[in-house]
């Protein structure tokens, strides 16, 4: 049984992380957030001691080292600008990272990273769950070996409410803005099907809201992201369903709203059996949307998605 340190244990994506390591039947034997009301850790670990203070937590894990205890994983669930550090944290105390999307927001992290990994002996490992999912498996399988460019039309609004713009998902220098925080899974997968970035247009980026062009080797790409419930379609509207995503190759619809219960769970499995997914995996997703945030936006113009034909967009 390995023991885990849960860094960001209060977030919506850190339960997952806690079911992951319970189905693998390991044990998180630390857990630190600054929100201290964590009652669902009882469902889950509650003989784990638990910090409000990263320090603090860093100690206790610092102190295991040398014993049997001592903390073999850290699962990094914190804000993503805090990854880096939360990272670099777990290598310095001898243990494996495995950090959720996005591994960090800079392509200039990712040597430091490399170098620390390096030096320490240990793994980093990044959730890029997307990848095990069975329809994304199969969509691999049919497109990745053929010689045919194909068109595609990404479109994922996953809308949110007024907390959002109070949160640190808000703030780009916190989450990376709207093509990293809610876009980068999406980005590694047609990276991983259909090939590396040959180019790339932003036509608008906004806070809530971010639309483009990519190149791939084997696919030309309209992508739309948004945050806005006002660009829901109205079937969801009407149904008060306030996420759709959408995969388009050419006239055919991919669907994958479903199939998301275990993939965590996979991936731990993967992970403990040294098949995860490390720094070298994440790369080029975190170098395009690092590119995307940095491109001043064109407009309306050239091959635009076509849902920016009705919704109101700011004026370029």
């Amino acid at each position: 049984m390995k023991n885990f340190a849960l860094v960001g244990a209060a977030g919506y994506i850190a339960e997952r992380h806690m079911r992951a390591v319970k189905e693998t039947r390991n044990n998180i034997a630390a857990a630190c957030d600054v929100f201290d009301v964590m009652g669902r850790m009882d469902s889950y670990f509650p003989d784990a001691d638990f910090f409000t203070d990263f320090d603090l937590f860093n100690n206790f894990v610092a102190k295991l080292k040398p014993n049997p205890q001592k903390i073999d994983y850290f699962s990094i669930c914190s804000p993503n600008h805090m990854h880096r550090d939360h990272i670099l944290a777990a290598l310095r105390n001898n243990a494996d990272a495995i950090c959720e999307k996005p591994l960090v927001l800079y392509p200039s992290d990712i040597e430091i990273l490399k170098k620390a990994e390096k030096e320490t002996g240990r793994n980093v490992y990044n959730i890029l769950q997307l990848r095990l999912h069975p329809n994304i498996i199969a969509l691999k399988e049919k497109y990745s070996k053929t010689n045919t460019i194909h068109d595609i039309d990404l479109t994922y609004i996953t809308s949110r409410g007024k907390w959002y713009s109070k949160s640190w998902k808000s703030e780009i220098e916190k989450s990376g803005g709207v093509a990293t925080n809610i876009g980068i899974h999406f980005f590694d997968m047609l990276i991983w099907i259909f090939g590396n970035v040959q180019s790339s247009t932003v036509h608008i980026y906004e806070n809530n809201k971010a639309a483009g062009f990519l190149q791939l080797e084997k696919a030309r790409v309209r992508w739309f992201l948004s945050l806005d419930f006002d660009d829901l379609p109205a079937e969801q509207k009407e149904k008060d369903i306030r996420t759709f995503r959408s995969i388009k190759i050419e006239d055919n619809e991919i669907e994958f709203s479903e199939g998301f219960a275990n993939l965590h769970t996979q991936s731990y499995r993967n992970i403990l059996n040294e098949a995860g997914f490390g720094i070298n995996d994440s790369m080029k997703s975190i170098i395009i949307t690092d590119d995307i945030r940095n491109t001043k936006p064109i407009g309306m113009i050239n091959d635009y998605h076509p849902i920016l034909k009705q919704i109101k967009l700011p004026t370029y």
